[in-house]
Formats: structure tokens, sequence, C-alpha cells
């Protein structure tokens, strides 16, 4: 009998002995499958590393605080994309209209793929690879590929962050660089000229780029070392795991919201801003009917909240057991969802000033050209209305005057060259990405007053959204490997940084922001997509809905909600098979291509891929996705062990209690008798076994695919 059972407690007192088999359980050591005389699959028991893997749950590392896991998770799902992708989606798709759409898929599909990774992640306190292996060892290979995707994200996103570096720094001097063309002997430079200050600076000062992909160019040295400093940066947030980037998380993820309130208190300041947010959300409702405005809200929502990249459940491994995850799920998804707002409202608010700058620059150069066709007697005097006064000329006053000379010069009016500067055309122009963040905004803080400190301040708010993000990206990698292999955490986070830094090198070429738009566009949407459908098939349908809501109870203590039984059961597997079939539509009809800025035309000009840029964008989808067809026939035809031996799979005592409640009477003596009665010391661990009827726990796997525990009873063992 152990020791620390109550009757041995109490062998020597005089009080009587009234404890149920259930009270005896209570204090039995937690069962390990691995012991079990019902061990059926050949596994020999090794003490010392079952021992070792029992001490690495009990060590691993946790939170500091509840605070600390919130910021991470937010960090994470914030990124870049909610600053200069969900602003263009907003106006692309009809303003206020796109936000319904938006919302009513990040309840059925975002919010509970979102708790189901929080969840597993909690509950199985593994990575994303030991996660798919414990629930379903064919679709393990759902974790590689995770770690794939991240590994490629991974690769340019940091090389965004080293753009933003470059700028950074560039941006302690007044003017700033890009605010003028540069004169060469005593001539502005053509190239500028043609276009403008902002983009001559991006895609030459910065990127010196090449004119297409094919023309390699060689290393820019600039963009190399900031790749260097970069990594470096993530590398030192996580040498130390959570511990280190717990700690950076207090900044990276809270200083952005600090910079976004003051951009905009200053934005709204600004002439014209009002503009640019009334443009905003004036609702388009007819919009809302095209099945593309609901595709690309699916798709944002998925890549907003991080989903199938593995770094939520990486993060969520590192909970205590019983936290709320239901709660952490329903908070980040809304943060995230207030962030990509409140950054719209800062992008229209200093576009809507850029616009007004523009438009006010349009009005002044047509003034110019209508007096000197007034000078020569081109146009007539008594053609300009006689309140308008050119010193002092407002836009509408232009276009009153610009109406009047198109009717009566109907048949000569093109060979004019008036343009209509209408401000509704300057803030039609969605801009996105790279071109919004390096470009637009750069050029509307060259007009703001004491502009490189804002300029400081924005892209300080990129490298910390850029590094929040990275964080949960490399720990999508680095958490299910460390954990499943058992490698030194410092040793293998150093070497994957300097690992994908090498790799990285293809990005800092002269073509290397070719390369970031097809790992951008391809290399994860589609793997992605199938990685996070496999995910939900996996807990719904294989592990079992029922179940999977039943050991939610269990670990948070209240039942959740039945409206995620049925998204997770029906209405998110379809929404994503859907979306799945119409990106892969959407490849099919769009062919392959990237903008590429040519230097003779200063312009960008879209270019198809050529055929070997194909091979590598086709080997990109198909080495992401490779893992679950591969994991699948390894396991399927017993090729290798199918994942689960490698994992401590223990009873909580409180399950137990619940089957033990279950026995009849005469099963209790069964059950007591089938204990070994030996209190001598041996080199094996003594058993119990019940051979009774299926029990109703949620953790019994008599259906569980490949017999992860080799039989279907519930399995029980108690150490010596």
């Amino acid at each position: 009998m152990p020791k620390n059972s109550k009757v041995t407690q109490r062998e020597h007192s005089s009080e009587h002995v009234t404890e149920s088999v259930a009270d005896l359980l209570a204090h039995e050591e937690p069962v390990d499958y691995k012991r079990s005389v019902l061990n059926v699959t050949g596994e020999t028991w090794d003490k010392q590393k079952d021992g070792d893997e029992e001490l690495d749950a009990e060590n691993r590392p946790a939170w500091n605080s509840k605070l600390q896991y919130i910021l991470a998770q937010i960090g994470y799902s914030v990124g870049l994309g909610n600053v200069w992708r969900f602003p263009y989606l907003c106006q692309k798709n009809g303003g206020g209209a796109y936000l319904v759409p938006y919302l009513v898929l990040l309840i059925i599909i975002g919010l509970p793929l979102f708790f189901l990774e929080l969840a597993v992640g909690q509950r199985i306190r593994r990575g994303s690879i030991g996660v798919w292996n414990y629930i379903c060892p064919r679709l393990g290979g759902i974790g590689y590929a995770s770690c794939l995707v991240c590994f490629f994200v991974g690769l340019y996103y940091n090389v965004i962050i080293g753009w933003s570096i470059f700028y950074f720094f560039k941006s302690f001097q007044y003017p700033l660089p890009w605010s003028e063309c540069p004169i060469v002997k005593n001539v502005v430079e053509t190239e500028c000229e043609r276009s403008s200050a902002t983009t001559y600076f991006w895609y030459r000062e910065t990127l010196d780029i090449s004119n297409s992909i094919s023309e390699s160019g060689g290393l820019n040295w600039k963009m190399t070392l900031c790749l260097l400093v970069a990594w470096s940066l993530v590398g030192l947030a996580m040498i130390k795991g959570i511990q280190s980037s717990g700690k950076v998380m207090y900044f990276s993820s809270l200083f952005p919201y600090v910079v976004l309130v003051c951009f905009l208190v200053r934005g709204l300041l600004l002439r014209g801003a009002v503009d640019g947010i009334m443009h905003m959300f004036t609702p388009k409702l007819d919009k809302m009917l095209d099945p593309q405005v609901w595709r690309e809200a699916a798709t944002q929502v998925f890549f907003a909240l991080g989903l199938g990249f593995g770094g939520v459940i990486a993060f969520s491994s590192y909970n205590k057991q019983d936290n709320n995850c239901h709660f952490d799920a329903t908070l980040v998804s809304f943060i995230n969802f207030f962030t990509s707002v409140l950054a719209t409202l800062v992008v229209f608010a200093v576009l809507g000033f850029k616009a007004n700058i523009m438009n006010e620059k349009c009005v002044v150069e047509n003034a110019e050209k209508i007096l000197g066709y007034l000078n020569t007697n081109v146009l007539s005097h008594d053609l300009i209305p006689p309140h308008v006064n050119f010193s002092h000329l407002t836009a509408k006053d232009y276009n009153e005057m610009y109406r009047v000379i198109m009717t009566v010069k109907e048949a000569h009016f093109k060979e004019l060259g008036l343009d209509p500067c209408l401000l509704e055309d300057e803030l039609n122009k969605s801009v996105q990405g790279t071109g919004l963040a390096f470009i637009a905004f750069t050029e509307a803080m060259t007009h703001f007053p004491a502009s490189p400190f804002w300029s400081v301040m924005f892209f300080l708010m990129l490298i910390n959204l850029g590094l929040g993000s990275m964080i949960g990206t490399m720990s999508g990698i680095t958490t299910p490997i460390i954990d499943t292999f058992k490698v030194r955490k410092e040793v293998f986070t150093v070497g994957s940084c300097i690992f994908a830094f090498v790799v990285g090198l293809i990005f800092v070429q002269r073509s290397g922001n070719y390369f970031v738009t097809m790992f951008d566009d391809y290399s994860a949407t589609l793997p992605l997509t199938v990685v996070v459908i496999l995910e939900n098939i996996a807990v719904a349908w294989i592990y079992g809905t029922k179940k999977f809501m039943q050991e939610l109870t269990e670990m948070l203590g209240f039942r959740p909600y039945q409206f995620y039984y049925y998204t997770w059961k029906y209405v998110s597997p379809i929404c994503m098979a859907v979306l799945m079939t119409a990106s892969i539509i959407q490849l099919g009809v769009s062919p392959p291509g990237y903008s590429a800025w040519i230097k003779e035309e200063a312009a960008e000009k879209f270019l198809f891929y050529p055929t070997w840029a194909m091979a590598i964008l086709i080997s990109l989808i198909i080495l992401a996705s490779l893992p679950l067809p591969l994991v699948f026939i390894l396991r399927q035809f017993h090729l290798v062990s199918d994942g689960s031996n490698a994992l401590s799979v223990t009873y909580k005592k409180g399950r137990m209690m619940k089957d033990i409640s279950n026995l009849e009477d005469n099963d209790e003596t069964r059950f007591i008798l089938s204990k070994v009665p030996s209190e001598t010391p041996s080199p094996m661990p003594t058993h119990r076994s019940y051979l009774g009827p299926g029990s109703n726990s949620p953790m019994e796997m008599s259906n569980a695919p490949n017999g992860r525990y080799g039989s279907g009873y519930l399995l029980a063992s108690t150490p010596e």
C-alpha cells in the first residue's frame, strides 16, 4: 500500500476506516499508460527517460504573469498587416461596409479557431508538433508544416524589420532625406524628377532595386547590415525562451499603441484629416454582396490572428492548466480588431492630409497653365469667373473654372492638358504594404511640423510591431522542435537565427524585393489554409467535439458555449474549405506576377515570373504542404513511430475519480484485488488494471486513430 494513502496513515490509529475506493484513488500517483500491464504496443519502459519527461513537464517554463502572456499573444497577432493591409482592404472593399463581413467572419471563423489553438496548446502543453502527434498521430504532419511555414514567413518578415531599421536611423536628420530630390552636378536626378522624392528614396537609395527578378545585381550592403541587426534583435529576444521574450513584450506590444494614439491625435489636428476619415467610413453597401470582399475579409481574419503558424499554440503551452483561455481568445481577438480600426483611423487621417496637400499642388500647377494660356490668348479672359483670384485660388474656384473651360472648349479641351484636381481622386489612390509605409506615409510626414520626431516614432513602431510578430513566429519553430527533439534552447535559437540570416541574403540582393513579394504572396496562403482545416478536422471529427468540449469543461471549470460546438463541427470547416477553393481559383485566374520598378521609365510595370521563378514558387507551396501527406503515409503503414509515445501522458486524479465513481459495488472488489499486494521494493512498478466495461471518461481512447494506447480499455497503473 502506498505510504501516502489514508489507510497507511491511519493503520496504527484507533479511528474506524470508512474509505471508498474513490477515496483511496484520490491519493494515488497519476497513471501513465506506458507502465500499464495493458501496454500492448511492445514498447519497453525506460524508467530514466520516463522520469525525465515527467520532470520536463513539471519544470516547463511558465509566464511570469497573465499580463505578460496576454501582451505576448497581442504582440504576435497584432503586426504590420493591421497597419498597412487592413486600411487598404477597408478602403478598397466598401469603406465602413467592409467592417461588417470582417466582424462576422472574425466571430464565426477567427474566434473559434483561435480558441481551439489556445485550448489544445494549454491542455497538452507542447508545441505544434507534440500537440498534433497527441491528438491524431496520422495528422502529425500539421506540426511540421506549421514549422516550415513559420520558417518561410520569418525569412522575409525580418527583412521588412530591416527596412524599418534603415529608415529609423535615416530619420535622425533635418530635413528628412526623402523630402527632396537629390541634385547631381547642379541637375535634379532624372529618376527622382519623373517620380517623387519618397519613391526615389525607397527604390533607389534604400533597395537600389534592379529592373526585374532575373537581374540579381549582387548584395545591397546597407540592407545586409540592417538584416543582420534585425536577426540579432530577434536572437537576443528569443535566446532565453519566454523568460527573455516575455520581458521584451512589455515594450514591443505596448509601444505601438502609444505611437498610434499620438499619431491619431496629431493626425486629427491636420488640415484635411476629416476628409480622409469621412472617405474611409462612407459605406458602399453594394460591396457587401461581392464574394471577393468576403474572401479577402476571411483571408485577413485568418492571417491577422496568426492561425496555423504554431505561435499561438507555443505561447499557450506555457500556461497553467486552469487558465481561462476562452477569455484570452475573446480578448485578443477583439483587441486585434480594435487595433486594425485604430490604425485605419490614423492612416486615413494622415492620407486625408496628404490628399489635400497634393490637391493644392495640382490646383497651383494647373492654374499656372491657365495663366499661360490667358497670356498667349489661347483662352479668353471672359472664361474666368469674376470672383476668381489667382493669387488665392481655392480648389472650389478652380473646379468652377475647369468646368467652364471644359464646356466652352469641348472640341480642343484635351489639348490643354488640364487636370480636374478632385480631392476624391487623391483619396481613391489606394496603397498598401510597403507602398503605404515607405512611400505614402513617409511623404505625408515630410509635411509634418517636427517631421524627424514623427518619422522616428513611426519606424520605431513598425520595428516593434514586426518584432512582436517575429517572436511568435520563431516560437512556432523553436518550441515544437525543442519539445520534440530535446535540443538545447540557446544553441538551437542562435543556430536558427544564423541559418535564417544566411538564407535571407536572397532578400537583400538588388532584386530582393521581388523575392519578398513572391514569398509573401505564395509561401503561406494555401499551405496555412490546409493546415488550419486539418487542425479543425483533427479536433472536431477525429478526436471528437463532444470529448474535446468535456475536457475543456474540466480544464476551465465551466462548459464553453454551444456556439463553439457547432462552429468547430460544421461552420468553420465549411468556411475554410470555401476559402481554400476560392484561393486556388484565384491562383489559377490571376497569373503569378510582380510589380517591377523600371529605372529608365521611373515607373512600376507588372511582369510575369520567369520559368525558374515559377519553379521556386511552386516548390514553396509543395514543400510547405509536403509534411502533411508524408507523415500520414509513414504512420499509416507503420514505417515510423506514431509519435505519441514521445509524450508523457498522465491522467488527472479528478478524471480517475469520475471513472471509478461509476463502478458498481462488485467492481470495487475486483478493482482492489487486481492490485498486487506487495510492499517489497521491485525494479519494476506494480500495476493495477481495470478490465470492466468501457468508461465514459473523456480521455478514453477506444476510438482513437491508430490505437494511440494500443487498447480501447481505460488503463490504470500506480507506481511503487
